[in-house]
């Protein structure tokens, strides 16, 4: 067990959001917006797109800066919508 609470500590990136996730929830970094809030899912925006995470009992315990400190069970975290084309501008 000790190993997979290792594993899941692990820094990861979904688009531009680099995430931590442990067994009392999970740390956000690069944030721009936070465009939906509920107990079962938040969804998080970064200038390429968002990240839907989902679980149980989800609070948000700090948003500050372009991070986001998430309580409770996250069950999924998931890139949603699609990256807008660069055009070279």
């Amino acid at each position: 067990m000790e190993f997979l609470t290792e594993l899941f500590a692990l820094p990861a990136s979904v688009g531009g959001i680099r995430y931590t996730v442990t067994a009392g929830g999970g740390y956000f970094q690069n944030v721009r917006r936070l465009t939906l809030f509920s107990e079962r899912e938040i969804v998080l925006a970064d200038r390429r797109g968002a990240v839907r995470v989902e679980g149980r009992a989800l609070r948000i315990g700090k948003y500050f800066a372009g991070d986001v400190l998430i309580s409770g069970t996250i069950e999924r975290v998931e890139r949603v919508g699609l990256p807008r084309a660069e055009d070279g501008r």
